[in-house]
């Protein structure tokens, strides 16, 4: 019974404090993604799929983009399908297929080849999901969780006359999922710090509930074993136009300033599904190879300052 209760419940986009975020819903969209980098080489891949539901059957998107380059292979594949237990996420027809699991993750989309294992994860500490107390809101139009703060990354991506095997590369991993993505939204993330060991997130956007939108932000920094969480009602604030990015967060006891710079190289360009159309749209931007610098204070006093190179900053859009 207690079961059934948190099944419908989840299926309302909301979590159970300390419940698993990973498995699928069951809302109209659901989304995983993954970011993995080198620091020293300057690589970096991301990876994203979801399970799309509509009437006519289940689709995914699906896209791998690689760093340097503009590298982006993407598709709208049938056959989308999202297990719990064990959980699994697969889809697949003439134009590309994959199969993700909580610790494999492997890609097919045109002439590019992703095959990764993940280990030594960092896994969410906190009870409620990265969106704080909003993950416990059944109905919003998009929920988000950094379920994974850190890990390794083993595997090979190939694509045309290029290949980068990477072993023990830097990992992070979240979800996204709900009615589809909002009008507007900006994103960031970094884990390279040099030899700190940092894990930092921002994810902003219009938040609707019924007739009621607002923007809303959120900002997810690791440093160490500290996870810092600030989501409403903590104030962040943020500034978001001509590839750069400024949030700013301040509770009782942190303050948290987070500085984007995409000024120096192309977005690639992602695709953003309209699940009820079937269909993706191309407007979802991000840098790979960003710059982001990151202060935190904690009750004045200064816990950290560093600047990654290599960042992933994001803005998009949907039409209305």
């Amino acid at each position: 019974m207690l079961q059934r209760l948190t099944n419908a419940y989840r299926r309302t986009g909301a979590d159970v404090p300390y419940g698993n975020p990973l498995p699928s819903h069951g809302t109209e969209m659901e989304g995983w993604f993954w970011r993995v980098t080198d620091e020293a080489s300057g690589r970096a891949l991301i990876a994203l799929c979801s399970v799309n539901r509509q009437p006519a059957g289940d689709w995914s998107t699906a896209a791998v983009g690689v760093h340097p380059g503009l590298v982006v292979r993407s598709g709208a594949l049938e056959g989308a399908r999202a297990q719990q237990s064990p959980f699994s996420v697969s889809a697949g027809d003439a134009s590309g297929n994959f199969t993700v699991s909580t610790d494999r993750v492997r890609f097919e989309l045109g002439d590019l080849r992703l095959n990764m294992e993940i280990t030594d994860r960092f896994a969410w500490p906190k009870a409620f999901g990265g969106g704080g107390i909003f993950s416990a809101i059944p109905f919003l139009n998009q929920y988000w969780h950094p379920y994974c703060l850190g890990g390794k990354a083993s595997g090979t991506v190939e694509y045309g006359d290029e290949s980068w095997t990477f072993d023990g590369a830097k990992v992070y991993a979240e979800r996204n999922w709900g009615k589809g993505f909002p009008l507007r939204w900006w994103w960031g993330e970094a884990h390279d710090f040099g030899n700190d060991d940092v894990c930092v997130a921002f994810s902003g956007g219009l938040l609707s509930l019924g007739p009621i939108a607002s923007d809303v932000n959120g900002i997810v920094v690791r440093v160490g074993t500290k996870v810092i969480r600030m989501t409403p009602p903590v104030l962040v604030r943020s500034k978001v136009g001509d590839n750069q990015w400024l949030i700013r967060g301040k509770s009782p006891r942190y303050e948290i300033e987070l500085e984007g710079d995409g000024r120096h190289l192309p977005p690639h360009v992602l695709p953003v599904p309209l699940p009820a159309e079937r269909r993706n749209i191309d407007t979802d931007f991000e840098h790979l190879g960003g710059r982001l610098r990151c202060t935190v204070r904690e009750s004045g006093r200064l816990l950290f300052d560093g600047t990654s190179e290599l960042a992933a900053l994001e803005v998009g859009t949907r039409p209305k």
